[in-house]
């Protein structure tokens, strides 16, 4: 109970200052952060939580699934359709840059083998839009940056989790199991995906029969129920509930945009509860014992993955586009570390293998210093775009912006 209480307050703080948060650098995914932190062991000792307690997996769990179903709601197909590449671009090549360089970087700095150093840079390669959300939820922001960072942040968790396993698998003994066959993996994949769009398309099957039908005031618990089947199918069958997640929340919005219209509201404010009480909880984890145990070389890679690898993986991937330099550079800047990468950080932890702590050490700072950064700077940033657009100040790569741009154009050709 005393968890509980301790989340009201920080949810009646965050909501108090959350004006403030909305036009300054401060962020309420850091009151949370150092909430948890302040309540815990480490500090006021209020709470007990450890890195193997089930609250932590499940919170995060189902903080990373309520945010990418509302996340997939804000795809659109058609758009999605006409502007693929970039998005391809960063799952297909900035993404396993960003894997290799942080492998490489954990090996040579802290001293991980190979496998484990592998493992650690699939763990931090998918990328949380929840920590960035002033970027790819204001209409000030291009449309096509939009985009990118929400199908990239949407699909790369999916796409890491496979490579986890076998990892996990790889490093140790212990780990090893049927569940991490690579036939079982793709099998947990394709039903997650199978699963995320099938179940959608079956419910607005149901609302086009004569009898059935929701009122307007209990319309958005259609895809609140939606979602709340989704989740318990996908762990009774193990399937991929990330994926299918995402996958769910895009179908929805394309075959019942009245029911995703209906639900955005309720949605949001539950994918905002679920991540609330999920950085408490994590923050609760980070005791100065945690920050000690890391040595100079963590934070030598945890710096080199948060303000190198990351953007330098992406700017790489998206030379060549059409993106503006400004839209560029900040694509790359924003590629938070989040809730995925907790939930598969716990997985290393809870696994057996030898390095499995060194390797959670380096995981949990990782994600609270990314957290820390990317929430901090993205009001900021998305204000500069709002900045640009009023003032007509044309982008110099984008030679075709050189008159007045409404708000919420994407000043890119």
């Amino acid at each position: 109970m005393v968890l509980v209480a301790v989340f009201g307050v920080a949810l009646l703080v965050a909501a108090l200052l959350s004006g403030l948060a909305a036009r300054t650098v401060l962020s309420t995914s850091f009151l949370f952060l150092v909430g948890g932190a302040l309540v815990s062991d480490g500090f006021l000792g209020l709470i007990h939580i450890t890195p193997d307690s089930d609250m932590v997996s499940v919170t995060a769990d189902l903080a990373l699934f309520a945010v990418l179903l509302t996340d997939g709601m804000h795809v659109s197909l058609p758009a999605l359709r006409a502007n693929w590449r970039n998005p391809a671009r960063a799952l297909g090549m900035g993404m396993p840059l960003a894997f290799v360089f942080m492998a490489l970087a954990t090996h040579f700095l802290v001293g991980l083998d190979w496998t484990t150093s592998f493992l650690v840079g699939a763990v931090l390669a998918p990328t949380d839009p929840v920590f960035a959300s002033a970027i790819v939820g204001r209409a000030e922001v291009p449309a096509k940056l939009r985009q990118l960072l929400n199908v990239e942040s949407g699909i790369n968790d999916g796409l890491a989790l496979p490579v986890v396993l076998v990892l996990i698998a790889a490093a140790g003994p212990a780990a090893a199991g049927p569940e991490t066959s690579l036939a079982t993996i793709g099998l947990e994949l394709l039903l997650g995906l199978a699963f995320g769009v099938l179940l959608p398309l079956l419910v607005s099957r149901l609302l086009g029969f004569r009898l059935l039908g929701a009122e307007p005031k209990l319309q958005p618990l259609l895809p609140l129920a939606t979602g709340i089947i989704l989740y318990a199918a996908c762990h009774l069958t193990h399937a991929n509930p990330y994926l299918a997640a995402f996958s769910a929340g895009a179908a929805l919005a394309h075959v019942s945009p009245e029911a995703k219209t209906s639900f955005e509201p309720l949605g949001e404010a539950l994918a905002e509860l679920a991540k609330f009480a999920a950085l408490l909880v994590f923050g609760a984890l980070l005791t100065p014992r945690l920050f000690g145990d890391l040595s100079w070389g963590g934070y030598a890679a945890v710096l080199l993955a948060i303000f190198l690898i990351r953007p330098a993986s992406l700017l790489l991937s998206l030379l060549g586009t059409r993106i503006s330099r400004k839209e560029r550079l900040v694509a790359a800047w924003f590629g938070p570390k989040g809730f995925a990468s907790v939930v598969y950080g716990l997985l290393v932890l809870q696994s057996g293998i030898p390095q499995a702590e060194e390797a959670f050490t380096l995981i949990a700072v990782c994600i609270a210093l990314s957290i820390i950064a990317h929430s901090s700077t993205d009001v900021p940033i998305a204000r500069a775009f709002d900045v640009d657009e009023l003032a007509g100040i044309p982008d110099r790569d984008d030679p075709g912006s050189r008159t007045l741009q409404p708000l919420g154009g994407t000043g890119a050709p």
